[in-house]
């Protein structure tokens, strides 16, 4: 990947908190810098066509409810757990 130079302005609280970080993760404040510039643009990104086309879905027949998809992870949840724990599902 070739690297351009820019000149970017930030905040006092925000060079502080890229410091500190590289500092914990032991790498430049330049790589904290790209990672976020690259995070963000990928955040904003539009793209020119649907992510997935009717034919890559499927129907669940009805609509599904904020309590029926509560149910179902905190049941995959549940079993997860007992599964861990050594207990039949």
């Amino acid at each position: 990947m070739a690297l351009k130079r820019t000149n970017v302005y930030a905040d006092d609280a925000d060079l502080a908190l890229i410091k500190e970080a590289a500092a914990r993760l032991g790498v430049p404040e330049a790589e904290i810098i790209r990672e976020g510039i690259h995070r963000i643009a990928l955040a904003h990104r539009v793209w020119d066509e649907p992510f997935v086309t009717d034919e890559e879905t499927f129907d669940l027949g009805e609509p599904v409810t904020r309590d029926d998809i509560r149910a179902t992870v905190t049941g995959g949840y549940e079993t997860r757990e007992r599964r861990n724990d050594g207990h039949a599902a």
